[in-house]
């Protein structure tokens, strides 16, 4: 795993990126671009577009080697519109990629920040296309589908709300010859008004889990529940999602470590600390949000919010071990804080720990008010498994 930082003289965009070189010759790369000075959005966007080409250029990638773009926005009812007509979303109608859109002030000087995710197969072009709001992706025997933006407005209650995002996901994996059990490896939910909303959320997913053979005696899946909202003001939660086709079941491990954190279905909620998925020269592992909690499910560090990061980044690594990585293995963080003026104190202390490591800075307050930030990611290591799939 390279990082590395770079700065672009004429355009004021922090830039950050890793990409991992497995054997097979697939080279997976996660780029985060933040603007550094205070614009409005189309300057903004314009700047994040014009370090967006020139970092495609300097690491010799291309549009068709975009899979995943997720824009982090601090006002998006009123920013949408224009992003989405912007190069970007423009970009996307030839060669198709998974575009997020989700209201997460950036901060402290961006109205907007990205995350890409892109891979490269030398000499290949990939095999994708758009199916409604997911990008279908065929790699070799297996079929990746990043899917984003998954609203309910049509009901008024969070609860409501979650129950119809599921059971719509659902359809789209029937259809497609999935199972929400079986395939699906990792959900976002963005819950508007997190602190009034997420207690009927969480009873719908956990009643819909039931009903579906997820429980404490099967498996969950990797999530981060967090604040967020999405274009459409009435939808008061969103859902964005990973799933594959062709998985099979040893490819896939469930992550714990009772010694530091808790499993989360003692505190009512239902999703996997982390899950981690072997192909034939690489090892994927996905970190669920992850907070400052002990092997009890208690808040540790109470209103101590750098003591809260290294607790969390404590557990992360603790989950890591499962699979004998560590935080160095880290491709992409992101980091979400309830505080916005706790932005610096974290992001400096990301930075000292991770150096030139990808890292999005977010508020959003998190599922219980007394966490002060959370922490997910994905970390890649090398592996040598010829009875795994190629990724």
């Amino acid at each position: 795993m390279e990082k590395l930082s770079m700065t672009i003289k004429e355009v004021p965009v922090s830039i950050r990126a890793s990409h991992f070189d497995g054997k097979n010759g697939t080279i997976e790369y996660h780029i985060v671009l933040c603007p550094t000075k205070i614009a409005d959005i189309q300057t903004q966007i314009k700047w994040l577009y014009q370090a967006y080409i020139k970092v495609m250029k300097l690491t010799d990638l291309d549009l068709n080697t975009s899979i995943f773009q997720r824009f982090f926005c601090s006002d998006i009812v009123n920013q949408a519109n224009i992003i989405e007509k912007s190069p970007f979303f423009m970009d996307s109608l030839n060669n198709p990629s998974c575009i997020s859109l989700i209201c997460q002030p950036p901060g402290p000087y961006s109205k907007i920040s990205l995350w890409a995710y892109h891979i490269k197969d030398r000499g290949k072009r990939h095999n994708k296309r758009q199916q409604s709001n997911s990008l279908i992706l065929k790699r070799d025997k297996l079929i990746h589908y990043w899917s984003s933006g998954i609203t309910s407005s049509d009901f008024e209650s969070p609860y409501e709300q979650t129950l119809s995002i599921l059971e719509k996901y659902n359809t789209f994996l029937n259809t497609n010859g999935m199972s929400l059990k079986d395939n699906v490896i990792r959900t976002w939910f963005f819950i508007q008004n997190i602190d009034i909303n997420y207690k009927r959320f969480v009873i719908a997913r956990r009643e819909f889990f039931e009903k579906y053979g997820l429980t404490k005696d099967t498996h969950y899946i990797s999530s981060t529940g967090v604040e967020g909202s999405s274009k459409d003001i009435s939808a008061k939660v969103m859902m964005d999602a990973y799933a594959i086709s062709g998985i099979q079941q040893k490819q896939i491990k469930y992550l714990s470590a009772p010694e530091y954190l808790s499993p989360t279905y003692i505190y009512g909620v239902t999703f996997e600390r982390g899950t981690s998925i072997s192909y034939n020269d690489r090892r994927h592992i996905i970190i669920s949000g992850t907070a400052s909690i002990d092997n009890k499910g208690n808040i540790l560090y109470p209103g101590d919010v750098l003591k809260q990061l290294d607790r969390t980044l404590e557990n992360i690594e603790a989950l890591l071990g499962n699979v004998d990585a560590s935080l160095k293995n880290m491709a992409i963080f992101i980091v979400y804080v309830r505080d916005p003026s706790d932005y610096s104190d974290v992001l400096k202390r990301m930075k000292q720990r991770f150096r030139n490591a990808p890292i999005i800075m977010a508020y959003a307050p998190i599922c219980r008010p007394g966490w002060l930030v959370e922490v997910e990611g994905i970390a890649i290591i090398p592996q040598n498994a010829p009875d795994m799939p190629l990724y």
